[in-house]
């Protein structure tokens, strides 16, 4: 679905909205614009220790930016079976939050305004993650419940990819060289808790039971568990993703 698409129903059930939430949705999801509505969303969001994040996100965020966060916004909702629509995921869903916060900071560290965008993951802290500015990170993401997410700067997630609270993309503290952690390949699911270390890629569709530990690569469409992961025997991805090679 269009980014322009997702805006206008997002809009239309704001519209419908209780009468206590309605000023605020004026100024965010009914905004002429998804970059003004997301920077208003930021600008209620971010707790300002350093700066103002509304002002800071319109005059930063590119449409490119907004369709990825439209795009979260969407996968959220379908695959957290939302049953408050796009409405709840935006004022609601701290994970959804959080990648709309990274993508302002991520927009910072690669314009060359690196302590501008430390300070909006400082602000976005309290939404429970901590993903550096400089990971990058696909469209399409659905982070469940977002509490306990460490992302590190090397690390690379690609479109539609799951990944649930307490998921660890960190470094071993013993590889040489500056690209020190997980590539996590397009519609692979991350369960809760799992601990990925180093410069490993985890492949298309796989996918990582929750608490395993992963330290070497994983295959496309393979399912790992255990301390440390093993394949397992049977694959099969909880949302039909990649299931025709």
């Amino acid at each position: 679905m269009s980014a322009e698409a997702t805006w206008r129903r997002l809009a239309a059930q704001a519209g419908q909205a209780p009468a206590p939430l309605a000023a605020a949705l004026a100024a965010t999801a009914g905004a002429a614009t998804p970059v003004a509505g997301i920077a208003a969303l930021l600008g209620r969001l971010l707790t300002p220790l350093w700066l103002e994040a509304g002002p800071l996100a319109a005059a930063t965020l590119t449409e490119a930016d907004a369709a990825a966060v439209l795009s979260d916004l969407e996968a959220i909702t379908a695959r957290n079976f939302e049953p408050s629509g796009l409405l709840g995921t935006w004022v609601g869903h701290r994970g959804f939050q959080m990648l709309a916060s990274h993508r302002l900071a991520h927009r910072l560290w690669t314009g060359g305004q690196p302590a501008l965008a430390m300070a909006v993951r400082s602000a976005a802290g309290y939404l429970g993650c901590d993903i550096h500015p400089a990971a990058r990170i696909g469209c399409g993401i659905f982070l469940d419940h977002g509490l306990g997410l460490v992302v590190g700067e090397t690390a690379v997630i690609e479109d539609d990819v799951s990944l649930w609270h307490g998921v660890t993309l960190g470094s071993t503290l013993m590889q040489a060289g500056a690209d020190r952690h997980p590539k996590i390949r397009r519609g692979a699911v991350l369960g809760a808790g799992a601990t990925l270390l180093g410069n490993i890629e985890v492949g298309a569709f796989a996918v990582v039971a929750a608490g395993s530990v992963v330290l070497a690569d994983v295959p496309p469409r393979t399912t790992v568990a255990g301390h440390p992961a093993r394949p397992k025997p049977r694959h099969r991805h909880p949302y039909g993703l990649g299931e025709t090679p």
